[in-house]
């Protein structure tokens, strides 16, 4: 398994989200629901309209089978029902452009996470990389392991700590701090 990292420097966030959104809408809208939601991408690539309303997202979760309710963000909100506007209650949001309704392929979304990786010369960037941002970005600003530990439905919050990459953090602050002489 590959290891996958977030993207830790808000400036460099910024700029992909940007880029995206000149770019290519469905992949935007992809990336942005990933960082506001911290939804899996197995759960994003099958979210319907359906599963949209005004105000929030209901879905199963894939690998749970969990029911759960994220509220929107504005920041996602608008966007996205920009985006979602005048396509049908069946239709998946991030479609493949091959066939008719279908969603993308999870390794078709790795594929468009590995360009931003390449485009911007980032490392170690994969399909969990916007769920990660949105952990270590709530975290770093909030310090609130345990609420993060529910939204990513951990089993404890060192799990959760290392999954969003604040243990490696440490680490290397811990190692690059020594100076015995």
């Amino acid at each position: 398994m590959n290891f996958v990292e977030p993207i830790r420097d808000p400036n460099t966030l910024e700029m992909v989200v940007k880029h995206l959104e000149k770019t290519n809408e469905r992949n935007y809208i992809m990336f942005i629901i990933g960082l506001y939601t911290g939804l899996r991408i197995s759960d994003i690539l099958l979210l319907q309209v359906k599963h949209i309303d005004k105000n929030e997202i209901r879905i199963r979760e894939k690998k749970t089978n969990k029911q759960r309710v994220i509220p929107l963000n504005n920041k996602l909100k608008r966007p996205l029902m920009k985006y979602i506007d005048g396509m049908e209650s069946y239709e998946f949001i991030i479609q493949s452009r091959e066939g008719i309704n279908q969603p993308l392929s999870r390794s078709m979304a790795y594929k468009v996470i590995k360009e931003l990786e390449n485009y911007f010369r980032l490392a170690a960037l994969g399909t969990h990389t916007m769920r990660k941002t949105f952990g270590y970005h709530y975290y770093k600003e909030t310090k609130d392991v345990v609420t993060l530990q529910k939204i990513f439905n951990h089993s404890s919050q060192s799990e959760t700590l290392k999954y969003i990459g604040i243990t490696q953090d440490e680490i290397s602050t811990a190692i690059m701090q020594m100076n015995y002489f």
